[in-house]
């Protein structure tokens, strides 16, 4: 399912560890796998050379919530509102 919401995620070793989404809460229960490229497809743009771009930081995992709702998550950090951003969760 793609989504796009906001949710609350707590690092552990600047990885993802828990994660709280529509008022349910998730815990981490494999290791996170970082997505998206090392240089994104605008670095070459002409207005990269004055503005450069940053690299988002997004990552995949599988969390558990206390009733065994088993989801996979894919997230990323949002720099310029400083939030994380769910893009979609599989059941």
């Amino acid at each position: 399912m793609q989504v796009d919401e906001l949710v609350a995620v707590w690092l552990r070793d600047g990885r993802p560890h828990r994660l709280v989404w529509g008022s349910r809460r998730f815990r981490v229960t494999d290791s996170p796998t970082r997505l998206g490229s090392d240089l994104p497809d605008s670095f070459l743009d002409a207005m990269a050379f004055t503005h450069p771009p940053r690299l988002a930081v997004g990552w995949r995992f599988q969390a558990t919530c206390d009733d065994g709702d088993a989801r996979v998550f894919d997230i990323r950090w949002d720099d310029h509102r400083g939030v994380w951003q769910l893009l979609r969760t599989f059941e």
